[in-house]
């Protein structure tokens, strides 16, 4: 709703003060009614939506005071109706700082001091409006985040992510091996749960094993197990991780660190689909499901021996290349506002709300750690955070500085036009960003909508 559309209930039980406010309010376009005492903004309240209420503080019947407490959101009891409380604005005569104080605990958004500054009273409605505007656009976020749900908890309505559900889709009615490919922090492993969630394995195991968080010795008994005495401290039998997956789905997240001695007896597990445990010469079949992961260019590392490639064919069958966050700016609010959702729940408080200024910096950070980072970012400000909102001063500092370092362009001896300066930093961006313009925007410093009327002006579409 625009301001000029904006209603505005004003209670002031003096004639003159409320003609006052009320002819401020509506020269500027807002739509005002007036009302004597908390009572009868009550009975106004309920009959008619305000997106602001402006309150004196002493008054007759019903006070200021007693209207803030039966706008808590508890307050209704009984067989009383429930209102939708707008927020706050209360009225307050000099000298009466501590009542104004106590008003702003039962939950008033401000207050100003009578006689209002007409400039002042403006400023803090646009204020409460912007509030009200980011509650909104926030409500609307959770409802895109609901309707991306039905590929469990991935978050995104980017093209790049339109089509990594089409794939998902396809690969998931099959048994193909799967290669997932992405920068660290991109979210494979979220993806390969995804994909065995919605597979007719669903309700076997899904078993996730890091290739590289474990030594050579260890990583052999992980995978294929071992037998009772096959090295020191085998006290006991140990299927390992293909067996403990079997009829369902093994995750094997950085594949590439697997060492080479072992390369040949994975390549016999993935081709034969039967391991040999440590320790026995028998093997044992086993029916898995399997998904490989890396943030490494598995070509590369075939090329320079680090690699098998007969391993890395039978791996790749159906690649998956996860994009980087930086290349999904349309995902950022929508993820950032998800994550204040879950830290709200975790932190057991209510819900945050992230201001316009707070989004831009998210939204013109590189996100080297992608969504992994993002996901500390946010929790680091409820872990720091006191106040209702994360704004932009409540993000590390590192954000902050990124989105202030400047910019400079270098000219040689001959000096291009403005227009032709202009025109070589959007082609410059455009390169850089591979074509997508969200990020290319981002480089440039300027929101999408002027980097389309730039490119419509230099006839760049």
């Amino acid at each position: 709703m625009t301001s000029h559309a904006a209603r505005i209930l004003l209670v002031e039980d003096e004639p003159n003060m409320a003609r006052s406010l009320a002819k401020i309010l509506t020269r500027r376009g807002y739509t005002v009614a007036v009302a004597g005492h908390g009572q009868e903004a009550l009975d106004q309240l309920a009959a008619t939506r305000f997106q602001v209420v402006i309150t004196d503080l002493n008054m007759p019947v019903m006070d200021g005071m007693q209207l803030l407490r039966r706008l808590q959101p508890n307050a209704a009891s009984g067989g009383e109706r429930r209102l939708i409380s707008p927020p706050t604005v209360v009225l307050t005569g000099h000298g009466s700082t501590q009542a104004a104080v106590e008003a702003m605990k039962l939950g008033a958004y401000d207050y100003l001091v009578k006689p209002c500054n007409p400039d002042e009273l403006l400023m803090t409605i646009e204020n409460v409006l912007r509030v009200g505007d980011l509650e909104r656009e926030n409500a609307r976020l959770r409802v895109e985040v609901a309707r991306t749900q039905g590929f469990g908890d991935i978050i995104g309505r980017s093209p790049a992510m339109l089509e990594l559900y089409r794939t998902i889709d396809s690969v998931a009615a099959n048994t193909s091996t799967i290669l997932i490919t992405g920068e660290s922090g991109t979210g494979k492993e979220l993806v390969a749960r995804t994909i065995h969630a919605r597979s007719a394995r669903a309700e076997q195991p899904f078993v996730a094993v890091n290739c590289g968080a474990v030594s050579e010795t260890l990583l052999d008994s992980q995978l294929f197990g071992h037998r009772r005495g096959a090295f020191t401290g085998a006290i006991a039998d140990n299927d390992g991780v293909f067996h403990a997956a079997d009829g369902g789905t093994l995750f094997l997240d950085e594949i590439a660190d697997i060492p080479g001695a072992l390369q040949v007896k994975f390549l016999r597990a993935v081709q034969e689909r039967e391991v040999v445990p440590l320790g026995s010469t028998r093997p044992v079949k086993v029916d898995v499901r399997l998904i490989a992961a890396t943030n490494r260019d598995l070509g590369t590392e075939v090329r320079e021996g680090r690699f098998r490639s007969d391993l890395y064919y039978r791996v790749n069958v159906v690649p998956i290349v996860l994009p980087p966050l930086r290349e999904r700016g349309d995902d950022i609010p929508l993820l950032a506002t998800e994550y204040v959702r879950r830290y709200s729940e975790a932190f057991h408080v209510a819900p945050k709300t992230l201001t316009p200024a707070a989004l831009a910096e998210l939204a013109r950070y590189d996100w080297p750690g992608n969504i992994r980072e993002l996901q500390n970012v946010i929790e680091r400000c409820f872990a720091l955070g006191s106040g209702d909102a994360i704004d932009r001063e409540d993000l590390p500092v590192h954000l902050r500085a990124h989105a202030d370092a400047p910019t400079t362009v270098t000219f040689g001896d001959d000096v291009p036009s403005l227009e032709t300066a202009e025109r070589s930093l959007i082609l410059a961006a455009l390169r850089k960003s591979a074509g997508n313009k969200n990020q290319a925007a981002r480089l440039l410093g300027i929101d999408r909508q002027r980097l389309y009327r730039k490119l419509e002006k230099y006839h760049l579409e």
